[in-house]
Parts: C-alpha cells; structure tokens; sequence
C-alpha cells in the first residue's frame, strides 16, 4: 500500500518462477488483496475471522495440523494456478477456511448484513454471490470452494466411511516444531525440582504469581 513494492513483483509467474528462479512469488501471492478499499477490508474479515475460528476451535491444540491444511491448500492452489492464469490466491486461501470452517459446524445459524438468513455451509456460496455483485470473477471463489471440499472430504469424511482410511497425514517435523510435546510418564525429575524438596515460600511465591 506505501508502494515500496508493486503488485507486479508479487503476482503468481509460473515462468518467473521456475525460470528467474523468484521463488517468493508462490508466497507473495497469496497476500496481496488489491489496493484499500471494501474488497480489501472484507477479505482482511473475514480471513481473521474464520482463521481464528478455527484455530481455537476444531484445531485447538493441533497447531501441525493447522498448520499442514494451510500448505495443503496453498499446494493444490497453486497447482490449479500453473493451468488457469491466476495471478493472486489469496481470496481463494479466505474461503477455503470459510469453507472448512462452514461444513464443520452446519448448524450455526448466518446473517449476512442482516439481508439473509441461513446455515452456516451456504456461507462460502453467499460469499461467491456477493463477490459476483461487485463484479469480480467468481473462478477464485469457485476455487476456495473446491480446495476447502476436497480437504474436508478427505480429512472429515472419508476416513469415516466403510474402508476409508485418513489420507492427510502431517508430516512429523511439522509437529516437531509446532506441537507442544507430550510429557514423558517416565520421566524423572531431579531432586531439586520435586515438590516435596521445594522451600515452602517458592511453592507459596508460585502460588500467587503463577506463570
């Protein structure tokens, strides 16, 4: 927005990218919303808003998880990107959230400017008639939608139909460096740090500025 770079040293350039080797394009790309305006401030919205969401919600204390959905879909994105000329996904990353977000819990009740009133999966197909009033393509939308489905198939429900099995699995340093580990049952603390030979004004101090 203070111009320091332009839209142009940001935009998603398969040739670019593989070519000039201007690897921070597959980045860039996803945080770019056009200049400030209305579609700026709503996208800005609505991806905190449903970020947020989920992660204290159904990601609460799965932050690798979290974390794998946000590479996965940037993945198939920019996949879809290489075939489809698409210059900025990040309104597309905005709704796969509101997507996943929606179908995970189907029977809040939305409003939507106080003009319509329905259940929380109609809320990415609401988006996509809104963005097509102010005279957008719907194809980023159409996008979000589709990555959000197939993420929420194969994360949500196909591992719980007969014979599935879970498909996405996080990749393990993923976990290493995001999850808090679990405690160890054999783990044996040394003396000084038990309990039962801690000063009694510590444990007090402790008690009443807890960390």
């Amino acid at each position: 927005q203070l111009e320091f770079i332009t839209p142009f040293q940001l935009y998603f350039n398969p040739d670019l990218i593989f070519r000039k080797f201007q690897i921070w394009r597959l980045i860039t790309n996803f945080l770019f919303f056009g200049p400030l305006g209305f579609s700026f401030f709503f996208n800005m919205i609505f991806l905190y808003r449903y970020c947020r969401m989920l992660e204290e919600g159904s990601f609460r204390g799965r932050t690798a998880d979290f974390v794998f959905m946000f590479l996965f879909g940037g993945f198939l994105m920019t996949l879809f990107g290489l075939f489809a000329s698409l210059f900025f996904l990040g309104q597309a990353f905005t709704i796969m959230l509101v997507y996943v977000w929606s179908r995970r819990n189907p029977y809040i009740r939305m409003n939507f400017f106080g003009l319509l009133n329905f259940q929380a999966p109609f809320l990415p197909w609401v988006l996509m008639g809104f963005s097509l009033l102010l005279g957008n393509s719907i194809i980023i939308d159409l996008l979000g939608i589709a990555v959000g489905h197939i993420y929420y198939f194969l994360e949500d429900v196909f591992p719980n139909q007969p014979g599935g099995k879970k498909l996405l699995l996080t990749p393990g340093f993923l976990k290493m460096v995001f999850d808090t580990p679990e405690e160890d049952p054999n783990y044996n603390p040394l003396p000084e740090d038990r309990p039962e030979n801690r000063p009694r004004d510590q444990d007090q101090n402790q008690q009443q500025h807890p960390q």
